[in-house]
């Protein structure tokens, strides 16, 4: 089966607190693929095989066998299982041939099938914090083995054989095996907690929050995400209001990354700044003059009897913050609009009004090459106030049409051309994000007090792995959170 990752993006209905941070659940469909990928690259078999007959430091000899070679190593069948509390349980099933000089005299040859086992604990690295592996009770079973001894030698006499040999010598031939590629996965996590930019404007840094855990279905590891801003100032996102949940539809042997709504925001507002912009000419639609306010305020047209061009000044003084509800996700922006125009040419500019101005973005999730990508368009105006006005009084509500149109036209498409920095996804396990498409979901999350319980809805986006898989990626509402997987 092809392994399925899916990401999401999270929040908690209206009224509860998201818990914030990011989350990763490893279903078996993405340890088998990471065991097997490093059972290929290593090579760790054949390996062993080839140090097989050199005398090394701490190895046993094969007694009544000399010249000693390896050959015929069969491709591996690996079999994992999760232990709860523990890590995961492996088994290696493969074969060889053993040749050599017997102590009868003549060339020997003995046929071995045999499983290799082992428990994987999973722990937290002391020195680097990063998720390890480490291998614990490795044994060597022997399924099967055919020997070419002389027929004169007696049934016991070969057991004893086998057994002062094989078993003695197996285990220190090829329980090495499974820590070599423990050694690969582990270093598939050396990027998980590296700083990644965030175009010119900060990094955002995917930390452990603790020691990871391991349940009968998957592996979770719960992250801490650090957003810092490009002179070292780190944002700090909202306090944990309840443990972050998983979808639990998703395929056996999935796994997902689930970012919270206010890691999420905590990232805009690095480009918060930048959505801050002074607007003179429109790419499209042309450029609104002081006539085009006096035909919804009459008294521009007293201050202004000639048509002026106008200046459009947008300031974004809070941060910018995500919300989802069933189907859609929002970009909320709280700031101002000032509008101004110049009596003459040459001269300075006045401003005619500012307004306070709450606008409501919605947002569309893409990936591309592994970083999430946001584009917006205006939903709506959700509340307009007028702060100042050097034309009198007025009804600003007579201008939310025109400035919902206008704001279309002429600031959406700078909202969308700072969103192209992208946003970095957690860079573990070779992990590869493509051809993603979005759907909704909801998942009960646990609160903060026992038996308290609250939905929290989410976006969910199938995209494929590019060197093996389907995969999946979410986004979703609220305080909430993001969500990937394999």
């Amino acid at each position: 089966m092809l392994p399925i990752l899916c990401l999401a993006l999270c929040g908690l209905l209206t009224g509860t607190r998201a818990d914030p941070g990011a989350l990763l659940r490893l279903g078996m469909d993405a340890m088998n693929h990471e065991v097997q990928s490093a059972m290929k690259e290593s090579n760790i078999l054949e390996k062993m095989a080839a140090e097989a007959g050199k005398n090394r430091p701490g190895m046993k000899p094969i007694k009544g066998i000399t010249d000693v070679k390896v050959k015929d190593v069969l491709l591996p069948v690996i079999t994992l299982s999760f232990v709860p509390e523990v890590g995961v349980f492996q088994c290696v099933s493969t074969g060889m041939t053993i040749t050599g000089k017997s102590f009868m005299g003549g060339n020997m040859e003995i046929i071995v099938v045999l499983n290799i086992t082992a428990t994987n604990r999973l722990l937290q690295d002391e020195e680097t914090s990063l998720p390890m592996f480490k291998s614990e009770g490795c044994e060597v079973i022997l399924v099967s083995v055919k020997a070419n001894l002389p027929s004169n030698m007696l049934p016991k006499v070969v057991n004893k054989f086998l057994d002062s040999t094989l078993h003695k010598v197996l285990p220190d031939l090829m329980c090495p095996a499974i820590d070599a590629v423990l050694v690969y996965v582990n270093k598939k996590w050396t990027n998980l907690n590296a700083p990644m930019p965030v175009g010119q404007v900060g990094t955002v840094k995917y930390g452990l929050s603790s020691a990871p855990t391991t349940t009968a279905s998957y592996i979770q590891v719960d992250l801490s995400p650090v957003v810092q801003k490009q002179e070292g100032n780190t944002i700090e996102l909202p306090a944990t209001g309840g443990d972050l949940g998983a979808p639990k539809n998703y395929a056996e042997g999935s796994s997902q990354v689930l970012l919270t709504a206010a890691f999420l925001t905590a990232e805009l507002t690095l480009l918060q700044k930048s959505f801050n912009v002074k607007i003179q000419k429109s790419k499209v639609g042309g450029r609104p003059t002081t006539k085009t306010l006096a035909g919804f305020i009459p008294e521009v047209a007293e201050a202004y009897p000639k048509p002026k061009p106008l200046v459009t000044k947008i300031k974004i003084n809070k941060p910018p913050k995500v919300t989802m509800k069933t189907g859609k996700s929002h970009l909320h922006l709280h700031g101002t609009i000032e509008m101004a125009a110049s009596r003459r040419k040459g001269k300075a500019l006045k401003s005619l009004f500012l307004l306070e101005v709450h606008l409501n973005l919605e947002v569309q999730y893409s990936v591309h090459e592994n970083k999430l990508q946001m584009a917006t368009s205006l939903d709506r105006i959700l509340s307009l106030s007028q702060e100042s006005s050097s034309i009198g009084q007025f009804n600003e509500q007579e201008l939310t049409g025109f400035l919902t149109d206008y704001l279309r036209k002429a600031y959406i498409p700078i909202v969308n051309d700072v969103l192209q920095v992208e946003f970095p996804l957690p860079d573990f396990l070779g992990m590869k994000y493509s051809q993603s498409e979005l759907e909704v979901v909801e998942v009960e999350t646990q609160g903060e007090h026992p038996g308290a319980e609250f939905e929290v809805e989410m976006i969910v986006v199938q995209f494929a792995l590019q060197l093996l898989a389907h995969h999946q990626l979410t986004v979703s509402r609220g305080g909430g959170a993001l969500m990937g997987a394999k």
